[in-house]
């Protein structure tokens, strides 16, 4: 999918401070999710310069607010960079600076409708966790990078990324209160859906 300008620039500010965006193809799937959910409140993990940011805000309701986190605050500067050439008031935008574990608990239960985890693969179990709390029924959480540049399907791949991916989807498919999806775009988003009576299977 052709993007556009802002995307083109934010996409280049990323390459400057050697942050990996996330392809067009993830970003468009995020931008249906949003849409599809009517998204009114989403949680990013990950800013980066802006590139998931955009799509997602793109997707959401006009009145919707992306609280996204970031470890690095000049990242963040960069992706208001890009929210503003697009035309987001700011207060669309909320970002706040710090590890996702250390933030995301300050978070309210039950209250977004879409939660994008695209930090720390290491840490993705305990994404997959506050994840959980903090969406709504009906909900939806995707993770980037769920094939790893394809070593998650190959046993003999065994560094920490890699199996703490592997065993996400583990996670993911066991946990009866979610409705998983592997899209087969980029490098693979895995998205689920949190059922409204997870006691009903």
């Amino acid at each position: 999918m052709a993007e556009d300008d802002v995307l083109a620039s934010a996409r280049a500010r990323a390459e400057e401070v050697g942050v990996v965006p996330i392809g067009s193809g993830v970003g468009a799937a995020l931008r249906f999710l949003a849409s599809v959910l009517d998204a009114r409140a989403v949680v990013e993990i990950g800013t980066g310069t802006g590139v998931s940011g955009l799509w997602l805000l793109r997707g959401m309701r006009s009145d919707g607010v992306l609280t996204t986190v970031d470890v690095e605050a000049e990242h963040q500067r960069l992706a208001k960079e890009g929210f503003a050439e697009d035309g987001i008031p700011a207060q669309r935008a909320r970002t706040i600076a710090g590890p996702a574990l250390d933030v995301l608990p300050r978070l309210t239960d039950g209250h977004y409708d879409l939660v994008f985890c695209d930090g720390d693969k290491r840490e993705y179990a305990d994404y997959l966790s506050e994840a959980l709390r903090l969406l709504r029924p009906g909900g939806v959480v995707c993770f980037d990078n769920a094939l790893w540049h394809d070593r998650v399907a190959d046993p003999a791949q065994r560094d920490e990324e890699t199996v703490a991916i592997r065993e996400l989807g583990r996670a993911v498919a066991e946990n009866e209160a979610l409705v998983p999806v592997l899209l087969p775009v980029g490098d693979g988003l895995l998205a689920a859906k949190k059922v409204w009576h997870p006691e009903q299977g």
